[in-house]
């Protein structure tokens, strides 16, 4: 084995226990010495590598965008294919199959958007843009295909579903927890009730009263 696949090794060996800390404790109860002490790495190697919590950290937070975004973009459909309904839900569900099959790199997603160490939250944003611009993407595209309501254009549909990704996640794991089901078959099911009750509304509008004709 050459130097460089031994250094490659040992910097994945070191990713891999960084991964399970932050993927099952989080950011706050995870330090150094305890990746070390867990999972017989050396604090030789590991300071030779990396300098604190904080680098593995955001380690760990780019390896799971740049995951999360591959597998995306490997099993997407482009919007037009099939209805804008079953466009956004299955854009949607992609990124939880991947979370289901990858329940660590899910704690830390959920770490670095939802509860980010305020003096990493520039370096995480930064690391967020790629994935930000692909999701903006696919909105772009499915706004360009979808017929929209009179008085609505592509910039308002775009802001207002970027909107609905941030509490789609949170919707789907309150409905889990309403109805105790996991498997990703009623998961699918719940989200497209959901989204058909975002993009469609949930109130009957009332008639409007008739304007008189002129006499």
């Amino acid at each position: 084995m050459t130097q460089k696949e031994r250094q490659a090794r040992s910097r994945e060996e070191i990713y891999q226990a960084a991964l399970e800390e932050f993927g099952t404790r989080g950011y706050d109860p995870v330090n150094m010495e305890r990746i070390c002490s867990q999972h017989g790495i050396s604090k030789g190697m590991m300071y030779h590598y990396y300098s604190s919590k904080d680098e593995l950290f955001l380690l760990c937070v780019e390896r799971t965008f740049a995951d999360l975004r591959a597998y995306i973009e490997q099993d997407w459909k482009a919007p037009g294919s099939t209805a804008p309904l079953e466009s956004i839900q299955s854009y949607f569900m992609i990124r939880e199959c991947f979370f289901q099959r990858h329940p660590r790199q899910k704690v830390v997603f959920e770490s670095a958007m939802l509860r980010p160490p305020k003096h990493l939250a520039e370096q995480i944003r930064a690391l967020h843009a790629p994935l930000r611009e692909m999701n903006r993407r696919f909105l772009e595209q499915l706004a360009a295909h979808a017929a929209l309501r009179p008085g609505v254009d592509q910039k308002k549909v775009i802001r207002y579903l970027e909107s609905v990704e941030h509490v789609f996640r949170n919707m789907l794991l309150h409905d889990q927890d309403a109805s105790a089901a996991q498997d990703l078959h009623t998961m699918l099911a719940a989200a497209g009730e959901m989204l058909d009750m975002v993009l469609f509304g949930v109130l009957q509008q009332p008639d409007m009263p008739t304007k008189p004709s002129p006499q």
